[in-house]
């Protein structure tokens, strides 16, 4: 065997037979491994004996140690004395444990930190007489704690740290700031004693889930007096218990409710907008705002307007529309005390000056008993107790000319006082409300006066034996508009009863215009006996074209015509001409709708002066209804007239049997929207029977003195 294999085997073979190590070898290995150093404090003689790694940590590594007490503390920190001086105390009274952290001092300037720990020994007598110990650099470890520590510290995020009794034990300065307590009054106690208005909130609850489930959890709460702020926490749980993140989100809150409050604002007056344009109908408009402000802004309200007629500032003129309160079971107190406040009001009185001033008036709290003085003694007193107010405000509606009416708003002691952001929503609801319902009293007087022009440029119709004549007009919804739509009816010397329906071209006062000149040229010329109804057109467009009219209308002329022989028959005849309107309809006694087309209608009148025109004839039995109408019953920018004519067919069918006045309002009612965007005018007539008396429904017998009576 060569000397290198003779080496390494004689190595295997010493380490084979070396002994085992004993146990305190092995863990004075471990203890050396890990840095610690060991001392020994004999209490009796006051001799300080530890080995060369505490030598080492204290900065005695040249020998100067001279097993002191005071050569120990030399090297403490100044700060650290105190407390480490006690810990030991405490030890060794104790006969008990010991442990600390402290600072080092070097001879150099340098610091470090050193954790140690130990136990005192009893003697014979049971005091301490001996404290042994272990002592270790932990300075890494702290600086990297004092890092976290000053950025916890200087974190503009809330931190609290609890232990799992829910003792506080960490805070920083912005927990400090947000709580407004000092930390000396926060660490050492509960959450709940340091916190007291946490219990059964939501702060509470989502500690006790963190805590629970060892998940993080996020949430938003407010926390109430004497904190009064809103809070974002994060709580996440751990090992040692609980550590709280925390921002003041107060600010952000009132910033995100004054943005809610604006867009509900934005809301309401949007929807207010919206929904009372919908209507023309002042009264519905009123009602549509009551339902819109409560609760929107108040619990109950009242919608007084001011007569068309009478002047705003005249008591007078006022006129309770519509009142509203959120509380059904108060709705009928709300709309009495609106019924007869007016009457009871002093001269002093909240709405009284608001009239008077067309500014806001406000009683800001305390609004029962405030208000009470303002009105007479008697009924209207005991419904404002009733109702009890905590803050009225009065604000006029303004229009173009002055108010329109007056909003009466009322909050209750639930609700309290009106906010600063309550009255700029109320004043720009007036603004608002104040501009629709003067929009609808413009409508309204100008619909007045365009449907009287319209309506003073027709006649009644006559009423010749047994025949029954009914004539509606309907104008658009649009304000002021005046249309060419007019219907006649009237009877030739001969007896023979002639209807007249047309609609010129156009709408606005000139239409309305030139179709009083064309229905005044119809009916002169169709008032001759020998004329028939195409004869009576071609004449109306020759007399069109030599006064220069530049009308453009259609019309259909008809005659009612009967022979003995027919009358005993129980016949009638119907003939007309068409000049490019929509055709008659007739129902017969069996309930059947005929559309009395006779072709394709002929030219409009004003178009071709020489353009040649045709009669259509028809034989209905008694009993039967004819019915003549203007475009605007089956055409709009919704329905294309062959649509229309379908379903007026369909509802003359439903209504077959009906009186004639009955049925001219149903048709009506039926067959136009809303807010019809064209006027209507239709004439019915009523075949009777002729071999009974005239019935009661048609009334009198009228004719004129040149006409034979039957």
């Amino acid at each position: 065997m060569g000397d290198h294999e003779h080496g390494a085997a004689g190595k295997a073979a010493d380490l084979v037979g070396a002994p085992a190590a004993t146990d305190w070898e092995l863990l004075t290995l471990a203890i050396e491994a890990a840095g610690i150093g060991t001392f020994d404090w004999d209490l009796v003689t006051g001799t300080l004996a530890w080995d060369a790694r505490l030598d080492e940590l204290f900065g005695y590594a040249d020998g100067s140690f001279d097993q002191t007490f005071e050569a120990f503390t030399a090297r403490l920190h100044p700060d650290d004395v105190g407390s480490v001086g006690a810990l030991l105390e405490g030890a060794i009274e104790a006969v008990g444990e010991y442990a600390a952290e402290y600072r080092v001092l070097l001879p150099g300037g340098e610091q470090r930190w050193v954790a140690a720990s130990g136990r005192a020994i009893a003697g014979e007598t049971g005091r301490a007489v001996r404290l042994l110990g272990a002592a270790w650099d932990i300075s890494a470890r702290r600086q990297a704690q004092d890092r976290l520590a000053e950025l916890v510290e200087s974190m503009a995020v809330g931190f609290i740290a609890m232990d799992e009794g829910w003792v506080l034990t960490h805070l920083n300065a912005e927990a400090e700031r947000i709580t407004s307590m000092p930390r000396a009054e926060l660490l050492g106690r509960t959450l709940w004693e340091a916190f007291p208005a946490t219990a059964g909130t939501a702060f509470e609850a989502n500690y006790r889930r963190a805590a629970d489930t060892g998940q993080p959890v996020t949430f938003e709460a407010h926390y109430p007096e004497p904190l009064n702020i809103w809070v974002e926490v994060r709580a996440v749980p751990s090992s040692d218990g609980l550590a709280l993140y925390f921002i003041d989100i107060t600010a952000r809150r009132r910033e995100r409710e004054l943005a809610e409050r604006a867009a509900e604002r934005e809301r309401l007056l949007s929807r207010i907008a919206e929904e009372l344009s919908a209507t023309l109908d002042a009264d519905e408009a009123a009602r549509r705002l009551t339902r819109l402000v409560v609760p929107a802004i108040a619990d109950w309200c009242i919608v007084t307007l001011i007569h068309d007629e009478q002047a705003s500032g005249d008591r007078r003129a006022l006129r309770k529309v519509t009142s509203w309160h959120h509380d059904p079971e108060l709705r009928p107190a709300v709309d009495a005390y609106a019924q007869t406040r007016l009457g009871a009001l002093r001269d002093d009185a909240l709405f009284v000056r608001a009239m008077a001033t067309g500014q806001l008036q406000l009683l800001a709290e305390n609004a029962t008993a405030q208000a009470e003085p303002m009105m007479r003694p008697g009924p209207v007193r005991d419904l404002v107790r009733q109702l009890a107010p905590e803050s009225v405000a009065v604000l006029p509606l303004p229009g173009r000319d002055g108010p329109v009416g007056l909003l009466t708003l009322c909050t209750g002691a639930d609700r309290g006082a009106f906010t600063q952001a309550d009255l700029v929503t109320a004043r720009h609801v007036a603004a608002r409300a104040g501009v629709v319902l003067d929009n609808a009293r413009l409508y309204r007087q100008q619909r007045s006066r365009a449907e009287g022009f319209q309506r003073s440029l027709l006649t009644p119709p006559p009423a010749p034996d047994h025949l029954q004549i009914v004539v509606r007009y309907s104008p658009a919804a649009q304000a002021a508009e005046v249309g060419g739509d007019w219907y006649d009816a009237f009877l030739q010397p001969s007896g023979d009863t002639v209807l007249v329906i047309g609609d010129v071209v156009g709408h606005d006062v000139r239409a309305a215009a030139a179709m009083g000149q064309a229905r005044t040229i119809v009916r002169a010329l169709a008032a001759r006996a020998w004329d028939g109804p195409a004869v009576v057109l071609t004449e109306v467009e020759r007399v069109m074209q030599t006064l220069q009219t530049e009308i453009l209308t259609t019309a259909v002329v008809a005659r009612v015509e009967q022979t003995p022989e027919e009358k005993a028959a129980g016949l009638t005849r119907l003939r007309w001409s068409n000049a490019g309107h929509p055709p008659p309809m007739a129902i017969t006694p069996d309930g059947q709708v005929h559309v009395l087309d006779g072709g394709l209608p002929d030219r409009l009148l004003g178009v071709t002066p020489d353009a040649p025109r045709r009669e259509s004839e028809v034989t209905l039995p008694r009993g039967s209804v004819v019915l003549l109408y203007t475009d605007g019953l089956v055409e709009s920018r919704h329905e294309d007239i062959d649509h229309g004519l379908q379903r007026l067919q369909t509802v003359l069918g439903e209504l077959a049997g009906a009186d004639l006045d009955t049925l001219c309002d149903e048709v009506l009612g039926r067959m136009l929207p809303t807010n019809p965007g064209d006027d209507v005018a239709l004439i019915a007539v009523h075949l009777h029977p002729q071999d009974r008396p005239r019935p009661t429904q048609a009334g009198p017998n009228r004719v004129p003195p040149n006409v034979p009576a039957d």
